[in-house]
C-alpha cells in the first residue's frame, strides 16, 4: 500500500507546494497548517499502510492527481448542504467531510435522497470524529483550507472537475452480507430506534437486540438492489429502551443483522478493486 500518513512537517510541504489535498488527523494537528488547497477532518483512526492505527501525530493525506486542473472548495451549513451534488461539476467528483452528530450531519444522511441532482454525480467522503474517550468532551471538526477555517457545524467539500477524457469511477467495498435471522423493519426513520417491527410484529428494538444477544459489533444490513448498506450500532440504553445507530435507518426499509465475519482481513483484502495504486485516489 502507498504511503497515505505522514508528519506534520511533511503535510506543510505538501501545502505549500500547491498540492490538493484530503487530510484526516487530530484537530490540534489540523490547526497548525496554513492555508491551501486542503480540506480536512477530526479522527483519530486511520486505515494506514499496515492496516487500523491510532495516532495523534501523523495526519493521514490522500493527494488529488496532478492532472486535475480546477477544483473548488466550499463550506455547507444546514441551510445549503442541499446544494451538494447541484453544485459538482458536471464532469467530476466531490469529497465531502461532515462534522460527526451535527444539525448538517444528521440532516444530510435523512434528506439526500430529495436532493437536487443526488447521485447524478460521484460523492464520496467521510464524517469527522474524536476519540471515542472524548466523546461528550470535544466535538468533531471540519477544516476548510482555503481561508483555514474550522468548524463543528458545517461540512466541507472539494469539487473536483476532470479533464476530456477522464471520469470518476465510485464503488463500495464491503464485506457485510445479511445474516439468515429476521427480518427488521423500523417505525420511524432516523439515528435512534425504540420499537420495530420484527418478522411482522412490533417490539421494542432496545429489548430485541439484548434479548437475542445481537453482538452489536456487526451491524444491520440492507439490501438496495444488490449493493449492501451497512447501519452500525453506537449503544444500546437498558434504561431508556433505545439503540442508537452510526448512520440513519429508513422506514420501509428490511434490515438483517449482518453474517458473522471469520476473516475480516482476508474477505476484506479478497474484494479491494484489482487495480494499480495510481488508479485509486481516494
Amino acid at each position: 500500500m502507498k504511503k497515505v500518513m505522514y508528519k506534520i512537517d511533511e503535510v506543510i510541504s505538501l501545502i505549500n507546494a500547491g498540492k490538493k489535498l484530503l487530510l484526516a488527523g487530530d484537530e490540534e494537528l489540523l490547526k497548525q497548517l496554513p492555508k491551501g488547497d486542503w480540506i480536512g477532518g477530526s479522527i483519530p483512526y486511520f486505515m494506514a499502510e499496515n492496516g487500523g492505527m491510532v495516532s495523534k501525530e501523523l495526519i493521514q493525506v490522500n493527494e488529488i492527481p496532478n492532472f486535475v486542473k480546477e477544483i473548488t472548495l466550499k463550506s455547507y451549513d444546514i441551510a445549503t448542504i442541499k446544494n451538494i451534488y447541484k453544485e459538482g461539476y458536471d464532469n467530476g467528483f466531490s469529497i465531502v467531510i461532515i462534522p460527526s452528530s451535527s444539525d448538517t450531519h444528521l440532516s444530510f444522511a435523512i434528506n439526500a435522497p430529495d436532493y437536487k441532482d443526488f447521485a447524478t454525480k460521484p460523492l464520496i467522503g467521510w464524517i469527522s470524529g474524536v476519540l471515542l474517550d472524548e466523546l461528550g468532551k470535544k466535538t468533531p471538526k471540519t477544516f476548510i483550507g482555503s481561508g483555514s477555517s474550522i468548524s463543528d457545524k458545517n461540512a466541507v467539500v472539494m469539487h473536483v472537475s476532470l479533464p476530456s477524457g477522464k471520469y470518476a469511477d465510485l464503488s463500495i467495498v464491503n464485506i457485510f452480507n445479511q445474516g439468515k435471522g429476521d427480518t427488521i423493519e423500523f417505525i420511524e426513520s432516523g439515528f435512534q430506534a425504540k420499537d420495530a417491527i420484527i418478522n411482522g410484529s412490533k417490539q421494542n428494538f432496545a429489548d430485541y437486540v439484548i434479548e437475542k444477544n445481537l453482538d452489536i459489533r456487526l451491524p444491520l444490513v440492507a439490501d438496495y438492489s444488490s449493493t449492501m448498506i451497512n447501519i452500525s450500532f453506537q449503544s444500546v440504553n437498558k434504561e431508556n429502551k433505545t439503540v442508537d445507530f452510526y448512520a440513519p435507518v429508513f422506514k420501509g426499509i428490511s434490515y438483517k443483522h449482518a453474517a458473522p465475519i471469520q476473516d475480516y482481513i482476508k474477505e476484506f483484502t479478497q474484494l479491494i478493486p484489482d487495480k494499480g495504486e495510481d488508479e485509486i485516489t481516494f
